[in-house]
Parts: structure tokens; C-alpha cells; sequence
């Protein structure tokens, strides 16, 4: 019988301006090739039917057209039989204004402008998206997820799926996933090339939940395994 259905949230190996801090969006980057490294490492670790991404449960994968993801998923190897699905849904947050300008810059501006300190979860960014906007598209990705993964447990199949993508915009679709407001995102940090398991505790598709979060290649990117305690904010 297959297992209950869970989504894999890989985010894009590093990049120039991810090694630096920049805030990248819609700037189409290529991986560096430590990044590149790092992702291949990283499929080797956790990619496989006795790993932690096991190939023969996918059913649907969805990627950023962004070439710092396309170039993530096709250094993870999955089969190429599984349908494969660029979408903007899961592209990055839309900075605006804040495109490619580190946080220590972008405090040091509002501070000669006379703002308060920044903070993306409850401000948005200046002419890009803001926290309402985001929510927006990522509830709808995520009610396409779980259509798809209804129809695999009424018909008795797998229904896994891997989204890769990018940093805050995964930690966003993270916080969405278990029903909470958008700004619980800041509680999910994610490794460039970090892998997330998202699912549903007592196979329940009201119970969704963070199996486990940001698992890496295991050689010093970031923890090799971490099960958070999931915050609730009222």
C-alpha cells in the first residue's frame, strides 16, 4: 500500500548573490560551481529508493523557471518519466526596490530615511510583493497540491511531490502548508540546497505538518536533520 503523500521542498544550490547576502528575485542567476557541488552531494546523500527521496513515489514535480532551480533539479537526477512542471506559483519572493541590496544595506537606507527596521514577513518589499500577495499565489499552489494528492490516495497510488525552488519563498509556502500565517516563515531557515518534508500527521489532509527540515549533504551546508518544534501564531 503506498505511504501517505508528501511533499520534498528542495531550494536552489548557491548562487554569487546568495553567497553574499543580495536579496535575488527575478534576477536569473546561474549556480556557482561550489553550488553545483553542494546539490550533487546532496542527491547523493538523499536522492534513491533507500534514501530520503525515493524516486518511485514521486508523482509530479514542480520547479521556479528561474535557472538557479532548473539547473537544482536537473543536478538531482530524478527519472525522467515524472512530469515536470516549471510554474511561476513558486518563483522568489518580488523584492522591488530591495533587488540585489544586502539586509545590512537595506537597514542602513531606512535608517537615513527615518523608517523603522525592516522585516519581509509583515512589510513586504517596497514596489514588489507584499506578505497578502504572496499568500495569495502559494494558497493556490498549494490547493493544486493537494487535489493531486487527493486523487493519488483515492486511487491508490503515490502521490509524492517535489517542489524546487527558492529560500523565502519556500519557507512562505512552509508556513501556508500547515495553516499558518505567512510571517511563521522566519522560523524556517533553509541552506542553500536544504531539503524540507512536508506531510500530514495521522494521514489526515486536515493535519498537515513539517516531517522533518533542512536536511543537507551532511558535509557542513547546514544541519544533516532537524525536526522543529512548529510554531502557532494566534
Amino acid at each position: 500500500m503506498p505511504n501517505y503523500p508528501r511533499v520534498f521542498v528542495v531550494r536552489h544550490g548557491e548562487t554569487e548573490w546568495s553567497l553574499n547576502g543580495r536579496h535575488t528575485g527575478a534576477t536569473d542567476l546561474p549556480l556557482t560551481e561550489n553550488g553545483e557541488k553542494r546539490v550533487r552531494q546532496s542527491a547523493e546523500a538523499l536522492v534513491g529508493e533507500d534514501r530520503l527521496l525515493t524516486t518511485s513515489t514521486i508523482k509530479r514535480i514542480f520547479v521556479s523557471p528561474l535557472q538557479r532551480a532548473r539547473k537544482t533539479l536537473e543536478l538531482l537526477h530524478l527519472p525522467k518519466n515524472i512530469p515536470v512542471e516549471e510554474t511561476e506559483d513558486i518563483i522568489e519572493w518580488n523584492y522591488g526596490e530591495y533587488e540585489g541590496v544586502t539586509s545590512k544595506d537595506i537597514q542602513a537606507q531606512r535608517e537615513r530615511e527615518g523608517k523603522g527596521r525592516w522585516n519581509l514577513w509583515k512589510e513586504g518589499c517596497p514596489g514588489g510583493e507584499s506578505p497578502e500577495d504572496v499568500t495569495k499565489r502559494l494558497d493556490a499552489f498549494i490547493a493544486r497540491i493537494r487535489e493531486i494528492q487527493g486523487e493519488a490516495v483515492e486511487n491508490n497510488e503515490h502521490g509524492d511531490v517535489v517542489v524546487v525552488a527558492h529560500g523565502h519563498i519556500l519557507r512562505a509556502f512552509t508556513a501556508r502548508w500547515i495553516d499558518d500565517p505567512i510571517m511563521s516563515g522566519n522560523k524556517f531557515l533553509l541552506s542553500a540546497g536544504g531539503v524540507g518534508v512536508l506531510a500530514y500527521e495521522h494521514q489526515s489532509f486536515d493535519e498537515p505538518c513539517v516531517d522533518c527540515w533542512n536536511i543537507t549533504d551532511g558535509k557542513g551546508v547546514g544541519p544533516t536533520i532537524s525536526r522543529p518544534k512548529i510554531p502557532h501564531i494566534g
